[in-house]
């Protein structure tokens, strides 16, 4: 689902409102969990965050990210599958607006994709992500996965909402689209690995700095298929100011209000977005 898009900053967008309470669970993906525990235990802290306007998963979580041999297996469609439905009631039980991190969609062709659920507080589905850049190179979800094709923002209360997923961090002309859709916060979910951890903290900021906007960069804790996670979720302002980091891979949640009037006040006075020729 595409939300219809807010106007552009080339255009001046405009402000929703002044603040956004948000709230990144870093939630651990245990390999010997069963799924529906998992979707239980996500939902669960999810009411548990009834003070926020906006509540992030990590990417993949009901299987994991690098459990390429689960993939099919547990496949569900993205509008009413199983992870939908706990995440659903969970937004609606805590009155948030709900970014439910990604499952694994089949599609009614059969293709599966890495798809992204957003919630709205009374627990309709106001967007679905597809991501766009799948990870793996020659294996893994590069080969078992199809690309999204659309770049999807979220018309929030506070802010309009850009959507990204984990590998997308690397692809900047994404965000560049993102912010000539109004976006002046990026939600990004994901189960990055450890080995390249760095690469995560150092992109999310350089994402927050170029386009002037803040980023919720939600990971993951513990481990999927034997490949230690991250962590090291992390919500940065438009200035590239980190505001709240997980300093470690363990189970947690990070909160922080976002000025929103920041984002404009940033771009006002240091408007290099305005000196943009490609």
């Amino acid at each position: 689902m595409l939300c219809p898009s807010a106007p552009s900053e080339r255009d001046g967008g405009t402000v929703h409102g002044s603040s956004l309470r948000a709230a990144l669970i870093q939630l651990r993906v245990d390999p010997d969990e069963p799924v529906a525990d998992r979707r239980e235990r996500a939902a669960r802290m999810v009411r548990e965050q009834s003070a926020a306007d906006l509540v992030v998963l990590p990417e993949g979580w009901p299987v994991g990210a690098f459990s390429f041999d689960r993939f099919e297996d547990e496949a569900e469609p993205a509008a009413d599958g199983p992870t939908a439905a706990a995440m659903s009631a969970a937004a609606r039980d805590a009155d948030v607006w709900l970014h439910a991190g990604s499952v694994v969609e089949r599609a009614p062709g059969g293709e599966l994709f890495n798809t992204s659920l957003v919630f709205a507080p009374d627990g309709s589905l106001a967007a679905t992500y597809r991501k766009i850049h799948r990870f793996g190179f020659d294996r893994g979800e590069a080969t078992l996965m199809a690309a999204g094709t659309e770049t999807v923002t979220v018309d929030h209360p506070a802010a309009v909402i850009g959507l990204a997923t984990c590998y997308d961090l690397r692809f900047p002309e994404q965000f560049r689209s993102l912010v000539d859709a109004g976006s002046r916060v990026f939600v990004v979910p994901a189960g990055w690995p450890r080995a390249r951890a760095g690469h995560w903290s150092l992109l999310a900021r350089a994402r927050a700095v170029e386009n002037q906007a803040y980023v919720l960069a939600c990971g993951t804790s513990g481990s999927h298929a034997g490949v230690p996670m991250a962590g090291r979720s992390a919500i940065i302002d438009p200035w590239g100011e980190v505001l709240a980091e997980a300093e470690d891979a363990e189970e947690q949640v990070l909160t922080a209000t976002l000025d929103l009037a920041e984002v404009a006040r940033i771009r006002d006075t240091f408007p290099a977005l305005k000196d943009r020729v490609l």
